[in-house]
């Protein structure tokens, strides 16, 4: 896991050494100075020697220049390393979840991402400039102050040690209850992140059906969760600056004691004694650095873990050694295809799905909710793995081939058609980077979207707002269809992506199909019998199994389902749903 995490340090290592070096020099510099100020004390006050303190005193006014000078360099190598670990961490997160497929993805949620993306690598941030800076700093001068101090008087110097003893075993006892409590707080974060995504993503929803008091008593329970987390783990931290004040003025005092006991006894001199007392702030100063390192590393385990199964979650889809680039044709076939989202599922979504498709058909598929519709257009252009079977296209198991070029061959528009922000011609060239603004409009002419572009002030230029929130649904379905089509792909699947269509535009998409490409394999999901009943053949599905596959005619004297689905629509009696239940 620490591994994962260390592998993004990557060009900033030399930031990340250079960091604990000169901490390591400011730590020599302190600890140079109370020497000084006990010689100028002992030799040059005592003595009234003017001299020793002039000398003396111009080497601790450079020493702490160097002081200074190292620490300001320590700063800035720290914040170099930190931040370019964080940017590092963000960079191999994002580009990990772009090669996860579909199941992947639902390992994790889209807020869940979103916080990891975010919240957990600032707090990895901020805890390795922790690590770097104050890491080094803090057992370097406890260990240094510590020697010294034995040096000086070990009698005196045994105080520290106790109190370092006792001081750690009862940071040890705080920090480790504190754990629990941290790693709880992150998950709450992803709650209160998906309270806030779903609430903006729906505010129209939210403030048509009137919901704002709603939304708003579940984003304070989300916060009110993160809030009483983060406070169990405080009331607890809490106890560390009173210990901490307590073991250092108790220190204070007993040293003070018995040292100006000794300086009576002349066993020891004032000087020595201001030098311990200096030693000593500095010994439960580091105690008090390390307490904070403890809380900073605490709160950041937990991040470290969930950015780690990021970053260690496997593609459960990949290349094979030698894919196939080339697709010869836009034919299909299914071969006894078994497919479940999970493994140890009871029952497979799909089951012995028997298909063959030449290329250049039209195939039509219905069924009711929840039939399966989806999940098999999805296995076509590798979105999923069959459980069993296979799936070929172009002759050929999508296994072979390379997925890129699958899928650049088999497009898809999806249920949930996205538009992303930027201009009309930005979207379209998703499909292709390089089209022309000619090729974008002879595609918006197939998908019918011309006809509303050409309309807008700035046709083509045209700003679509994140989420495509400022055109129809329709609207949005039909430029989503464009972009497809730029890809000029041998399959075309749309998963009911004409469903906010009125039928007269519906049907003039499905003829500029026919006329325009009829080289590419169409697949046409609807819960409209008439957006289907022109295809050359139509599948019907039934909870996971092909009911029937026919023409509209035949299907209408031989397949049940499909004759009452066909007499519900066409008598005004309902929608699909409704027909088939009856």
């Amino acid at each position: 896991m620490l591994k994962t995490i260390l592998s993004q340090v990557k060009e900033y290592k030399l930031p990340s050494i250079l960091t604990p070096l000169c901490m390591l020099a400011e730590v020599v510099v302190e600890m140079i100075i109370p020497l000084l100020m006990a010689s100028i004390i002992d030799k040059g006050v005592t003595a009234g020697d003017i001299g020793h303190i002039k000398t003396t005193g111009c080497w601790m006014l450079l020493l702490a220049v160097l002081g200074l000078i190292f620490g300001l360099l320590g700063a800035k190598f720290g914040a170099q390393a930190s931040a370019g670990l964080a940017k590092n961490l963000r960079q191999a997160m994002f580009e990990r979840v772009q090669t996860y497929s579909f199941s992947n993805i639902d390992h994790f949620s889209t807020a869940g991402l979103i916080t990891r993306l975010t919240t957990d690598v600032t707090n990895v941030q901020n805890a390795y400039m922790m690590i770097l800076r104050m890491c080094t700093r803090a057992p370097t001068t406890l260990l240094v102050a510590m020697v010294l101090s034995f040096t000086i008087n070990a009698r005196l110097a045994s105080v520290y040690l106790v109190a370092v003893v006792v001081l750690g075993v009862l940071l040890f006892l705080i920090m480790s209850r504190t754990t629990k409590h941290f790693k709880q707080v992150f998950q709450k974060y992803d709650a209160l992140n998906a309270s806030v995504q779903e609430n903006i993503t729906g505010i129209r929803v939210v403030k048509a059906f009137v919901r704002e008091r709603h939304e708003t008593g579940k984003f304070h329970a989300a916060s009110q969760n993160i809030y009483s987390k983060f406070l169990s783990a405080e009331k607890i931290l809490s106890w560390v600056s009173p210990l901490m004040n307590f073991t250092v003025y108790a220190s204070i005092l007993v040293i003070s004691w018995l040292g100006a006991n000794m300086i009576v006894s002349s066993t020891l001199t004032t000087g020595e004694l201001m030098n311990l007392l200096t030693y000593c702030m500095n010994i439960l100063m580091s105690l008090m650095m390390l307490s904070m390192i403890f809380v900073m590393v605490t709160m950041s385990v937990a991040s470290v873990e969930r950015i780690s199964q990021v970053l260690q979650e496997e593609p459960d889809l990949v290349n094979p050694e030698n894919p196939v680039h080339d697709i010869a044709d836009g034919s299909v076939e299914f071969r006894h295809v078994d497919f479940a989202y999970k493994k140890d599922a009871d029952k497979p979504v799909l089951r012995d799905i028997n298909l063959s498709i030449r290329s250049g058909e039209t195939i039509g598929i219905i069924g009711g909710t929840g039939s399966a519709k989806t999940s098999l257009v999805n296995l076509i252009s590798r979105l999923y793995d069959v459980t069993a079977g296979q799936v070929l296209v172009g002759g050929r198991d999508v296994r072979e081939y390379d997925m890129e070029s699958l899928r650049n061959q088999v497009s898809v528009v999806l249920q949930k058609n996205v538009l992303f922000s930027g201009t009309i011609l930005d979207n379209l060239r998703w499909g292709d980077e390089n089209a022309t603004l000619e090729e974008c409009q002879r595609a918006c002419r197939l998908a019918c979207a011309d006809e509303f572009i050409e309309k807008m002030p700035n046709g083509y230029d045209t700003y679509i707002e994140q989420g495509g929130t400022n055109v129809s649904g329709g609207q949005r379905q039909r430029l989503c269809i464009a972009r497809a089509l730029l890809k000029k792909p041998k399959v075309l699947i749309l998963d009911d992506s004409t469903s906010a269509v009125d039928t007269a535009t519906d049907a003039r998409i499905r003829q500029a199909f026919a006329q325009e490409i009829p080289d590419t394999t169409k697949f046409i999901i609807a819960q409209r019998v008439s957006s289907v009943a022109g295809a050359d053949r139509i599948l019907v599905l039934d909870d996971g199994a092909i009911s029937g596959f026919d023409t509209h005619e035949k299907l209408l004297e031989t397949n049940e389902i499909y004759r009452e689905v066909y007499e519900s629509q066409t008598s005004g009696n309902g929608d699909f749903d409704e027909g088939s239940d009856n």
